[in-house]
């Protein structure tokens, strides 16, 4: 793999560096160095000790530029593509994180947000954390490729996004703060892409989504998916999940119980 029979690990990790490739696996090293075990974890250890390299998953390390040495990892958007291939899995970057790449900068999520097809332990890697959240039917969720510093991430679309916030409110910090970032987005959605986008979940996310787009002043993006849900929704649901929607008043065009004010996030 390397001209040298026995390259430092220092060495291996630079000619990465050299070559744009800022992620590998133990066992790639521990070849490269033609070492046992052992001797690979030893030196894997003085790297890491050294702030050189970083393991955000058992097994995958990424090789950390003196200008991310104070967050201990690289960023998520930067390691999470390779990680992924490295499982085999398919990912996008969903929720709050995705927003943020569609413009809703005032919404800056604590946690990096990945949507994958079954439930995974969040990521801890220095300073950076990654959350990872399972959604069925992975495939029909409309996604974009977004350049980054070191190749391409995966992100929902801006109108998958949206969705994706209605399903999982209590993932993206309740139900004021996805109203905040819904007033932000709905410039940017298409209305025919919007009802594409609500093809790959539950008509109750249609009901709940359209419903806040309105009350956010986007009203006009949700006319065509305010025509699906006629055709699809058969019964009324909540705003809120989980809340009494007892003595609820009711949105007829949604088929919506508003058991909840909303006061959208700045």
């Amino acid at each position: 793999m390397y001209a040298s029979s026995a390259p430092r690990a220092r060495n291996v990790i630079a000619d990465l560096a050299a070559r744009g490739r800022y992620h590998f696996s133990s066992s790639e090293l521990r070849s490269a160095l033609e070492v046992s075990g052992a001797a690979a974890r030893q030196a894997l250890s003085r790297l890491a000790a050294k702030g050189e390299i970083a393991s955000p998953a058992r097994g995958f390390y990424v090789i950390v530029p003196p200008e991310y040495r104070r967050l201990g990892c690289l960023p998520a958007d930067q390691f999470v593509p390779a990680l992924m291939e490295h499982r085999n899995a398919r990912y996008y970057v969903g929720l709050l994180s995705a927003a943020q790449y569609h413009g809703a900068a005032h919404h800056r999520p604590q946690e990096f947000q990945v949507v994958v097809e079954r439930n995974r332990p969040p990521i801890v890697c220095g300073a950076v954390r990654v959350a990872f959240v399972a959604r069925r039917a992975l495939d029909d969720v409309p996604v974009e490729s977004v350049n980054n510093p070191r190749g391409t991430v995966v992100v929902s679309t801006v109108e998958a996004t949206a969705v994706d916030l209605v399903g999982y409110m209590h993932r993206a910090g309740g139900l004021d703060r996805v109203a905040g970032v819904l007033s932000e987005l709905g410039d940017e959605m298409d209305s025919k892409r919007l009802v594409e986008a609500c093809g790959s979940a539950s008509v109750l996310w249609a009901q709940r989504l359209g419903y806040l787009l309105e009350h956010v002043g986007a009203g006009e993006k949700a006319a065509l998916l305010k025509q699906d849900v006629r055709r699809r929704a058969r019964s009324f649901t909540k705003l809120l999940p989980g809340a009494s929607s007892e003595d609820a008043p009711r949105s007829k065009e949604w088929r919506l119980f508003v058991n909840a004010s909303i006061e959208a996030d700045a």
